[in-house]
């Protein structure tokens, strides 16, 4: 059972949550990629704050306000996964119905409305769900006190519309007790309550830390530590515990499976898959298999039926899985471009080193060279940093 848990001890907002699961080993070349598409490429540097050693993100977008409409338009063409997207857009709407009880009916957002918040949402979304989790703990939220400048004038910490977010939220909070500006924002509320509802639970869950990050704000107070911390736990043993569906079919065709297994993506399935098979009658059909965690069995099953009018579903349950450590790193390559790398490993043993394809693919490109050349240098640099570490 893989548990995030966010420890937002000194606040939280959509830049340090992206930079903690980075930190943690999100993967960067796939949040890269999304928050690119929504605003250009962001920056991303390690900094120290009051000396411990955080990643800092800078999306360089500019100031302007949308409606919802026009916010979910940008989120709907974000280059990112269906459900990071659809996750995202439930963050916006917990903003938009928090102002709307602030403010009554209003047609734009205002410091949420901009591309960096968008790029932000879109970003940390992509970076927790590719992280896999099986659920999610969030420790106390601070509330921080005193006053902010906002477009509607001064106001009092939290800001209204976080507070309307916290309240409806589930999460729990704690006062601060001395003057401390803002801590968290309205977005880092929102997606901290987005992902507490998706996955989870509130109390942090026993297990074994495997990996902790740390994700930095702008400010750099010289009382504390701007930053936020997420930890990895793992519990039950070396994997998770999943179920496995399955279903003969012959009588669907190859677009309506197709559609079919991204709707079981989209829906939380680990993994969907499709092979074909001779049935009876010698009629070809196909073997459509799931795995999925087994509080979702009974949904997906379900959906299996909507989508392909099987009337029987097979549920193989309690099935004990496996699962390698994952990280990201980004090399730069000879030409200067720079290559994100997926290392996978079992008990500190280096299992795979695999470059980002799609990056790749650019950098050749740019480069004027073949794809597996450009492949090569960015996995065989990787192997080096790794040999540094070691």
């Amino acid at each position: 059972m893989r548990t995030i848990l966010f420890d937002p001890a000194n606040g939280a907002a959509g830049d340090m949550i992206i930079g903690a699961l980075l930190d943690a080993g999100a993967d960067e070349p796939l949040v890269t990629r999304a928050m690119a598409s929504v605003v250009g490429e962001p920056v991303i540097t390690k900094v120290k704050r009051r000396g411990i050693t955080a990643t800092y993100i800078q999306t360089r977008a500019g100031v302007g306000t949308r409606t919802l409409k026009e916010v979910l338009d940008c989120v709907s063409m974000a280059e990112a996964p269906d459900k990071a997207k659809e996750m995202a857009e439930r963050v916006f709407h917990r903003i938009h119905d928090a102002e709307a009880r602030v403010h009554g009916d209003h047609p734009h957002f205002h410091e949420v409305g901009a591309d960096d918040a968008i790029a932000d949402v879109v970003g940390a979304c992509t970076a927790l769900l590719s992280l896999s989790p099986d659920r999610i703990s969030v420790l106390p939220v601070p509330l921080g006190m005193g006053t902010i400048n906002s477009a509607h004038g001064k106001m009092p910490v939290p800001a209204p519309a976080t507070a309307y977010i916290l309240q409806d939220s589930g999460l729990t909070v704690r006062p601060s007790l001395e003057e401390t500006g803002e801590l968290t924002t309205p977005t880092g509320a929102a997606l901290l309550a987005e992902f507490l509802s998706s996955f989870g639970e509130e109390a942090p869950a026993d297990g074994t830390i495997t990996s902790i990050g740390y994700g930095a704000g702008t400010r750099d107070p010289p009382d504390r530590p701007n930053i936020l911390r997420v930890m990895m736990l793992e519990s039950g043993g070396p994997g998770v515990w999943v179920d496995i569906l399955e279903t003969n079919i012959d009588d669907a065709d190859g677009e309506v499976i197709a559609a079919t297994i991204a709707r079981l993506h989209r829906e939380g399935a680990r993994d969907a898959s499709a092979s074909p098979l001779i049935m009876k009658k010698g009629r070809p059909g196909h073997l459509i298999r799931v795995i999925c965690r087994q509080e979702d069995s009974e949904r997906l099953a379900l959906i299996l039926a909507e989508e392909l009018g099987t009337l029987g579903v097979r549920c193989i349950p309690s099935v004990h899985r496996f699962i390698a450590d994952r990280r990201f790193i980004r090399v730069r390559l000879s030409e200067g471009d720079e290559i994100g790398v997926k290392i996978g490993s079992w008990k500190g043993k280096i299992l795979t080193v695999k470059a980002e394809f799609d990056a790749v693919v650019a950098a050749a490109v740019r480069q004027g060279r073949p794809i597996r050349e450009v492949k090569w240098e960015a996995e065989e640099a990787a192997r080096k940093e790794l040999t540094r570490w070691s």
